[in-house]
């Protein structure tokens, strides 16, 4: 799932967002106006070619020539801009957590704020904090290529009934008489 470009499309339209803010702060609107349509018409214009290029991968088959595109973060992501990405967002959700180095589970997500909840299982690490930032960072980090409806990640600790217990062996309470305990019939 990692991508191969130098660029992300994260970094790409925060580098597209500072130019515009640069030409607008120029003091010359015409020019500010005239760049953000070029940036329109290229988004539209690519977003017709990925169009194109989905429809044409999937013409009549069961969509696995999609899949190395779908599980391209790049790629992936593209299509989430354009609308064009063909998985519910419950799907690419499951696909960006599959691609994590550390094993969370979705533990809910509210698609009206946004918020996934995801449940650290018990090979997470040692459970520091440090730690669970780090999970909760990657998890974050790769779902804002497929799935950036996720605004907010919380990560909840291991199920805490999926710990060992731990037993404790110890031997009978003397009889109040200091003997052995008494036995007893069957």
């Amino acid at each position: 799932m990692s991508t191969t470009s130098a660029t992300t499309a994260e970094q790409a339209g925060r580098r597209v967002e500072e130019i515009l803010d640069r030409l607008a702060g120029a003091g010359d609107p015409q020019v500010s106006r005239t760049a953000e349509e070029l940036v329109r018409v290229l988004m539209e214009f690519y977003g017709a070619g990925l169009a194109r290029a989905v429809e044409l991968l999937g013409a009549g088959r069961s969509g696995e020539p999609l899949d190395p595109l779908l599980g391209d973060e790049l790629v992936a992501s593209l299509l989430v801009l354009h609308g064009l990405h063909p998985e519910d967002v419950h799907t690419r959700i499951a696909r960006a957590l599959g691609g994590l180095p550390h094993a969370v589970e979705n533990a809910g997500f509210d698609p009206a704020a946004g918020v996934l909840r995801l449940r650290a299982t018990a090979d997470t690490g040692c459970g520091c904090p440090s730690t669970q930032e780090t999970v909760r960072q990657a998890a974050t980090d790769s779902l804002a290529c497929f799935a950036p409806e996720v605004t907010t990640v919380e990560l909840e600790p291991a199920d805490a009934s999926r710990e060992p217990v731990l037993l404790q062996i110890g031997t009978a309470p003397p009889s109040p008489g200091g003997g052995r305990p008494p036995a007893t019939a069957p």
